[in-house]
């Protein structure tokens, strides 16, 4: 399974400017419909875009709005956005990203969280040894799965690894992780809980006491948000609201209508590649914040 996918960086990283573009075979496709969701389904292989390497802190995402929906930092009040330090944990603890063609249906209320979707890709943490980059395109197996209810919606959390990582073979469900990596499902968790209390919200809840559940439970939550995209992409769902309004601009689903040619004035004037070194960073993003609510 040789990744024929690279990426194209606008820009400098760390600046308002910046973006990364997901190509395949040195062509732009958007990372949230053109990138499939499986690489190998009979195997169960999954592609997993990582827009936060593991250990840093800017927080990037696939941008939902824009055409061909590259990653870039998000903003809040005007500023870029770094997610913070909570001892003992530096940055993200995982190469954290999303699986492409999934979408958590902000209309469907879920049964058993009883919360509606985020409006996003479907979340992923993989726990691999290995540090990804900015728009890497990993082939991953599914672990696991856990149910963040962020500010009163579900924002599910897949656990997943890396194929070709060392303990891969060893990791098949859930309960392979706390055997072989003890303790960091207990971190995930706290992870979550705490990440936004350094900005002055409240700690995250999850749904099912935090438990995390097994790659059966995963795997179905993955079909229903890969369904939900299709209605997404095929125009089933409206990609256009009073609240949001979602690029479904793609190259390759051409039952779908945002369906471009690549001869298409949208994709032809895309900015070439134009990368920079990374612009300077506050010193105070490295700041430890200690968290007194965080039961151990």
């Amino acid at each position: 399974m040789v990744s024929t996918f690279g990426t194209r960086l606008i820009g400098a990283p760390n600046t308002l400017e910046h973006r990364v573009f997901i190509e395949h075979n040195g062509s732009v496709v958007s990372s949230f419909h053109d990138v499939p969701l499986f690489a190998d389904q009979s195997n169960g292989i999954l592609n997993m875009i990582v827009e936060v390497p593991r250990w840093t802190n800017a927080k990037m995402e696939i941008s939902k709005e824009e055409p061909f929906n590259p990653i870039k930092q998000d903003i809040k009040k005007g500023r870029l956005r770094f997610v913070r330090n909570c001892f003992p944990h530096h940055g993200y603890i995982w190469n954290y990203g999303a699986f492409p063609q999934t979408w958590e249906d902000p209309a469907a209320l879920h049964p058993e969280t009883k919360a509606k979707g985020d409006n996003d890709p479907l979340d992923v943490c993989e726990i691999g040894e290995q540090v990804g980059y900015v728009g890497q395109v990993k082939q991953v197996k599914v672990l696991g799965i856990m149910a963040l209810l962020d500010e009163g919606e579900t924002d599910w959390k897949v656990i997943v690894v890396d194929v070709h990582d060392p303990l891969a073979s060893k990791l098949n469900d859930i309960e392979d992780v706390e055997r072989h990596l003890p303790g960091l499902i207990r971190a995930t968790n706290e992870w979550f809980r705490i990440y936004k209390i350094p900005d002055g919200k409240g700690e995250n809840a999850f749904a099912f006491s935090g438990e995390a559940k097994n790659k059966k439970y995963a795997t179905e939550i993955i079909h229903e948000c890969n369904e939900a995209w299709r209605r997404l992409i095929t125009g089933e769902s409206p990609a256009k609201t009073p609240t949001y309004d979602l690029s479904i601009r793609n190259v390759i689903n051409s039952n779908s209508p945002g369906f471009v040619t690549r001869s298409d004035p949208t994709y032809t004037n895309l900015p070439t590649d134009s990368r920079q070194p990374p612009a300077p960073i506050d010193p105070s993003i490295s700041k430890w914040f200690y968290i007194s609510s965080v039961q151990v």
